[in-house]
Parts: structure tokens; C-alpha cells; sequence
């Protein structure tokens, strides 16, 4: 099974290595063609019709709009000339305006005829109230006395007269305005429109953007996602110079053929004007006259077309050119966008052919299996880590802020890694003068054992179990982060000459005078253990800070106690750590031997339980 799971795995592998090869070699071949092609352009969006007026300002605003957004060197030139040729259009559209509005006047309403109607009789009105105010004003001139008076209050009263047929006539203007039948309001309006649109056009400037390389793979697809907005407005502005010229095409060739109908319609007029009565001939002649005053309106409005359809045409080509600078612009961003996809595969494909060889190279070592194991997963972490943060500063680019951002980075550090930062400290603090060493019998956190390995991170105990126990190890290693030697606290049985506490307890049965035995037990525990106590105390007192640690007795101290069934009896003893195995079975077999020779000989059967039951604690 495991063979069939080895094999799965090194084809899956295989699979993945596959896939980002292909991937590799169609980013490649990308890369070489956006290197050399235009980037195809994207007609599927259009832009936003722009602020409506009376007279279309549309070409203008669009290349106002358009010199707006973030220009390059590159495009300067064809904004610049797509910005006057739309103030050119502009231009034109109010001429165009205007002789349309001359010669076409807007036919009235009803409700402008009536209003019309009694403008004309407000005006009238105001005539007559006029022409008063003079007859008035000399006559008074000339009078005197009382006569004068009278023809002042007349003259006062007439003026106040004057200045309501005034109002009257204000107002009848207004309503005709609002009505449509003022066709000199009206072409003052977009006179003074035109004034306000050309003061704008030449405040308007084009702000070139400066040049700034792309730090990583996002910004070259934000770049290109704005390149490409920018690219539809475009292509819509040029759809809408191409339809203005089309348009205005149009309405050319229909205005070309009516006047050369109404050409061919005025040769025979002339021809039967000369036999005609004097009234008819005047009012012909008139006719003739107006005609020939329409017609030469009609040929201007021709040769304004004519221009409007080479400024829209030219607005075009303008914008096509510029089109083609803002494709270049997008292809040299999705050539960064791939260079950056390149890097990315590339060090996929090199990180698995990197573990690859490493996991050989660590298979062909003659170490231990799980050293291999730990040797490999350590090397792929940090393989991992590496390419990730390759793969992470070509996706968002080396940061702007390098100072703000490496103390962001180590603050952020400082929190993820605190543990291991302390371990680290803690390291020191063991390597110091009351730290611990290689062989040390230590307690930490509760745990006893012996010190197998101190590393600058970790430190790894053989468990031993309790100091009153056997002391011999449960094969058990049990690893802690250095932390512990900053934040908690540990117990060293290992510091100067190694001086443990030890007991030995025996139990005595009922019925026999425990004292000669425990004497005897004091006494073999005294001479077993004098120069250890005596060694023990001599260190003490020169380790000691106060005078109570130092009168500490090492002597051995006896403890007897009833229990069920017999005496138990208690020696602690001070031994060193390198010879307290030895010196603990030493004194288990004299207390065996002064059991023995101290109960009378019993049957084999009953040996056992005559005899006392020495135990360690």
C-alpha cells in the first residue's frame, strides 16, 4: 500500500510539473508576442452622452473629458489636437446654429402668436406714450404760469404712463422668449453661450501624467483596466465623429440638391417677369430679392458643412491615432503582467525540482529516519515561506515606505513570534552562571528528568519521574520552549556537587524491640554518608547569602512512626546525584542484613513474612 501511495504521490507531482510547464511556455509565448503586436482594441462599452445644450457641444466636451483623465508623454500631441479640433467643431456647430436660426426662424404657436400679438400693442402703446411725453415736455417748455403748472402735472402723470407701457413691453418679451417666437433672444443667447463654452476651451490644458514603473503585477492590471476604460471612451468618441460626419454629410447633399431645384424653378420666373404690370414686377422683385438672400444663407450653411465634416473626419483620425498610442500603452502593461506571471511559474517550477533533489539527497544519507523526516519537512517550510514571499513582493511589488514598512513587519514579528523571542533570551539566561547544563537533573513545570539537549530554542528532558523514586528514566523526552527560564521557573537537583535528598524507610514487624535496629540503621546510614553531608554542608555555607541558609545541617535525620501492624522507620540522607544509585542499594542490603541476623530462623515457608520489607520512597 505504501509503495501504491509513494507512486500516486510522485504522479501527482508529476501532473502539477506538467500543467505549470505548459503554463510556463504559453506565458512565454504571450510574453514574445506582446513584445512586438499591438494589443487588439475593445469596442464592446461606450461612455456617457455628455451635458445637453441648445447647441451640440458634444465633440468639445469629450475631448475635454478625455484630456481630464491621466495623459502620457506619448499622448500629448493627439490630445492637444483632438482638444482644439473639438473647440474648432464647437465652433462651427454655434455658426451653423446661428444661420439656421436666420434663416429658418421658428414657426410660432398659437400661444406665441398671442403673445407676439400683444408685445406689438405694448409697443405700439409705448410709441404713442412716447411721442406724448415729448409733446408734453415742449409745450412746457414754452408755457408759464399757471399753464406751466398744469402741463408739468400732465408731463408727470404721462411718464408714470411711459414707464408702465415700458414694464408692459418687458414683460411681453419675456413671455415670448420663454414661448420660442424670439428669434433675436434667441440668437443672442447662443452668442453668449459660445462665449462661455470658448472661455472654457482655453482655459482647458493637458496635464501630462509622469511616467511611474508598475511595482508589482496588480498595478500593471490596474494600469491596463484603466488603459482600457479610457480605450472605450475613446473608440466611442470616434464612432460619434464618424456619425457627425456622416450626418452632416448628409444634410450637404440634401441642401446641395434643393438649391439646384430651386434653381432650375427660378429661370422661368425671370423669364416672365418682364411683361408683367408694375405692382406684380415690384412685389416679384421682392420675392426675387428674398430668394436670392435665402439662397446665399443656403450656400454659407453649404460651406459650413463642408467644414464641419472635415473637422469631424480629422476628429476621427485624431482619435484612431490615439487609440493606437493607448494599445501600445496596454500591450507594454500586459508585457510587465506577464514577466511577472513568467517569474511566478518559474519559481514554482524550480521550488518542486528543488524538493525533488533535496528529498533524494536526504534519502541517500546515512542518518536516522527521523531525522530525515524532520531535515525534510524543515527544508520544505522554509522553501515554502522563501517562494511565497518571492511570489508575494512580484504580485503587490517591494513596498514604497521601506522604513514604515519594516517596522510594521518587525512589529507585526515581535507579536507572531514572542514565544520563540523569549526562547531565544531564555537561552541566555540558562547559559549563565545559575542556568543549567548537559547532564543536569532538572525539574521544569513539573516534569523531572535529565537534560539531553539544550538548544537555543528548545530544551529536551529524559524523563526520570519523581527525585524519590528510582530516578531511572522512562524513555519518555519531553521538549520545552526556553520561555520558561523568562516567564516561569524551574528547580536545578544538579547545581555544585549535586547534593539530593534521599530516604530509605523500612518497616518492622510487631513483637520485637525496633530500637537495637534503628540504631543500627542510624549508624550504617551515618558512616555511608558523613563525607557527603560534611562536603554538602561546606558548600552551602559558601553559596549561602543569609545566616539561616547556612546552618542548614546535612546530617542524616530519623523518623519512627506506629503503624498497623509494626514500627515503619524513615532515614533521610544526604547523597550526591552520581552516587545516589549505588549508595541507596548499598543501604538497602545492610538493613536486609540487620533484619536478617536480628529475626530467629523460621521455616522456609514463612521467610517471607518474618522478615522486614525494606521499600524506597
Amino acid at each position: 500500500m505504501r509503495f501504491f501511495a509513494d507512486n500516486k504521490m510522485k504522479g501527482s507531482q508529476k501532473t502539477i510539473l506538467a500543467a505549470l510547464v505548459v503554463l510556463l511556455l504559453l506565458s512565454t509565448y504571450a510574453l514574445i508576442r506582446t513584445g512586438r503586436e499591438n494589443v487588439a482594441p475593445n469596442k464592446a462599452a461606450a461612455i456617457s452622452a455628455e451635458q445637453a445644450t441648445s447647441v451640440d457641444q458634444t465633440p468639445f466636451l469629450t475631448a475635454q473629458a478625455l484630456a481630464h483623465m491621466p495623459t502620457s508623454a506619448a499622448e500629448l500631441r493627439v490630445a492637444q489636437e483632438a482638444l482644439q479640433l473639438g473647440d474648432q467643431e464647437m465652433d462651427l456647430a454655434f455658426a451653423s446654429a446661428v444661420l439656421d436660426a436666420t434663416r429658418h426662424p421658428a414657426v410660432l404657436s398659437a400661444e406665441a402668436k398671442k403673445i407676439q400679438a400683444r408685445l406689438q400693442e405694448a409697443e405700439n402703446a409705448f410709441a404713442k406714450q412716447q411721442a406724448e411725453v415729448a409733446r408734453l415736455t415742449a409745450a412746457e417748455a414754452v408755457a408759464n404760469g399757471s399753464q406751466k403748472d398744469a402741463l408739468g402735472d400732465q408731463l408727470d402723470l404721462a411718464k408714470a404712463q411711459l414707464e408702465l407701457c415700458q414694464d408692459e413691453v418687458d414683460d411681453a418679451k419675456q413671455d415670448l422668449i420663454r414661448a420660442g417666437g424670439d428669434a433675436r433672444g434667441r440668437i443672442q443667447a447662443m452668442v453668449q453661450e459660445h462665449e462661455a463654452a470658448s472661455h472654457a476651451s482655453d482655459s482647458t490644458k493637458v496635464a501630462v501624467s509622469p511616467a511611474v514603473d508598475a511595482r508589482g503585477l496588480i498595478e500593471h492590471l490596474q494600469r491596463w483596466y484603466a488603459l482600457h476604460q479610457k480605450q472605450v471612451r475613446l473608440w466611442r468618441a470616434k464612432h460619434d465623429a464618424e456619425s457627425s460626419a456622416t450626418m452632416h454629410a448628409a444634410q450637404h447633399d440634401s441642401l446641395d440638391h434643393q438649391l439646384d431645384a430651386q434653381k432650375d424653378k427660378s429661370v422661368p420666373a425671370l423669364a416672365d417677369k418682364a411683361g408683367a404690370p408694375p405692382d406684380v414686377g415690384r412685389a416679384s422683385s421682392q420675392a426675387a430679392l428674398n430668394t436670392t438672400k435665402q439662397t446665399g444663407a443656403d450656400r454659407k450653411s453649404l460651406a459650413t458643412l463642408d467644414k464641419r465634416i472635415d473637422t469631424e473626419k480629422r476628429l476621427a483620425a485624431t482619435y484612431g491615432q490615439w487609440i493606437d498610442i493607448v494599445a501600445e500603452e496596454q500591450r507594454v502593461e500586459v508585457n510587465g503582467a506577464l514577466r511577472g506571471v513568467l517569474v511566478i511559474l518559474a519559481i514554482a517550477i524550480f521550488g518542486l525540482l528543488l524538493d525533488h533533489w533535496l528529498k533524494r539527497i536526504l534519502g541517500n544519507m546515512s542518518i536516522e529516519r527521523r531525522r530525515v523526516a524532520t531535515l525534510r519537512s524543515a527544508t520544505r517550510v522554509m522553501l515554502q515561506i522563501a517562494g511565497v514571499l518571492v511570489v508575494l513582493l512580484i504580485i503587490f511589488g517591494p513596498p514604497t515606505q521601506l522604513g514604515t514598512f519594516l517596522g510594521l513587519a518587525g512589529a507585526g514579528l515581535t507579536v507572531a513570534l514572542k514565544d520563540f523571542i523569549i526562547s531565544f533570551i531564555g537561552w541566555f539566561v540558562l547559559m549563565g552562571k545559575n542556568g543549567i547544563r548537559l547532564g543536569d537533573w532538572v525539574e521544569i513545570n513539573g516534569v523531572t528528568g535529565e537534560v539531553v539537549e539544550l538548544g537555543m530554542f528548545h530544551t529536551v528532558l529524559l524523563e526520570t519521574g519523581n527525585w524519590t523514586d528510582s530516578g531511572h528514566p522512562t524513555g519518555r523526552r519531553v521538549t520545552f520552549t526556553n520561555n520558561f527560564a523568562v516567564e516561569g521557573h524551574y528547580f536545578n537537583f544538579s547545581t555544585s556537587g549535586q547534593w539530593l535528598w534521599d530516604e530509605l524507610r523500612i518497616f518492622l514487624p510487631s513483637g520485637q524491640d525496633p530500637y537495637p535496629i534503628i540504631d543500627a540503621i542510624q549508624q550504617k546510614v551515618l558512616e555511608a554518608t558523613s563525607e557527603s553531608a560534611r562536603k554538602a554542608e561546606q558548600e552551602w555555607q559558601r553559596s549561602a547569602v543569609s545566616r539561616d541558609m547556612g546552618a542548614i545541617p546535612a546530617a542524616p535525620a530519623l523518623s519512627v512512626k506506629p503503624v498497623i501492624g509494626g514500627t515503619e522507620v524513615s532515614v533521610r540522607y544526604i547523597a550526591s546525584a552520581s552516587e545516589r544509585s549505588r549508595l541507596r542499594a548499598k543501604l538497602n542490603h545492610a538493613a536486609v542484613d540487620l533484619l536478617g541476623a536480628a529475626l530467629p530462623p523460621k521455616p522456609e515457608s514463612d521467610q517471607r513474612k518474618a522478615h522486614g520489607t525494606v521499600a524506597n520512597g
